[in-house]
């Protein structure tokens, strides 16, 4: 088991699991990773250097020293405000790349890790409960139809004033359901012990009480 209790949530690109994970947490007052900023961290500061991202030999290092810091909200790279790049399809289909190297993975393991503090952590990813956090209390496998997951990615990219274009999502969503699920190394699946949470026809409410209900019965309770 974890030193602190982790409630690990895992899914696919735009499945929801980022707002579910930060609400879930917000609930509980514990802390928060979003691990797949971090990974999209190292692809910003791999193309800061020119890196490509099928370089594992070259990316092991920017892994390694990656500055990067979650400051009120803000995501800091080297001291720069990215918030708003990390988000961008571009990035994230650059991240899908990178995370497919056994080396680079490593090289975050223990950055991930230490999240794990009192009085507990939220952690959102790909492998949080089968690799990062094998003994995470509760595990939830979070998904939902690449239709839906398009459709809600492409409502968030237009509320950020940024471009979007449905068909070129469906068929991002679609090849980095495919890279992520056959990579050899910590591959998206489900964990034998994972809930799974389909959220095609949920709201984000519905999703987020699913959880707190779960975490409830396990014994843990929202402050009052």
């Amino acid at each position: 088991m974890e030193l602190f209790p982790v409630i690990a949530i895992d899914g696919p690109t735009a499945s929801g699991k980022g707002t579910v994970a930060n609400l879930v947490a917000e609930a509980l007052g514990w802390n928060l990773l979003d691990s797949g900023s971090i990974y999209r961290m190292v692809a910003l500061a791999a193309a800061k250097r020119g890196i490509d991202p099928a370089n594992e030999a070259a990316l092991i290092p920017v892994a390694t020293g990656l500055d990067a810091s979650f400051v009120h909200g803000r995501i800091l790279l080297e001291g720069e405000d990215v918030s708003v790049r990390v988000r961008l399809e571009e990035t994230g289909n650059a991240a899908s790349r990178l995370a497919t190297h056994a080396g680079v993975r490593e090289a975050l393991l223990s950055r991930q890790r230490a999240f794990c503090r009192a009085p507990g952590l939220v952690a959102d990813g790909r492998d949080m409960g089968s690799i990062v956090f094998p003994g995470a209390f509760l595990k939830i496998f979070l998904t939902a139809s690449v239709e839906a997951r398009a459709e809600r990615r492409y409502k968030q990219l237009i509320a950020k004033g940024l471009p979007a274009n449905i068909e070129d999502l469906l068929r991002d969503l679609r090849a980095r359901d495919a890279r992520d699920s056959s990579r050899a190394v910590a591959p998206l699946k489900p964990c034998e012990d994972a809930v799974l949470l389909d959220t095609t026809t949920k709201s984000i409410d519905e999703a987020v009480r699913f959880v707190l209900d779960l975490a409830g019965e396990r014994g843990v309770r929202s402050p009052a």
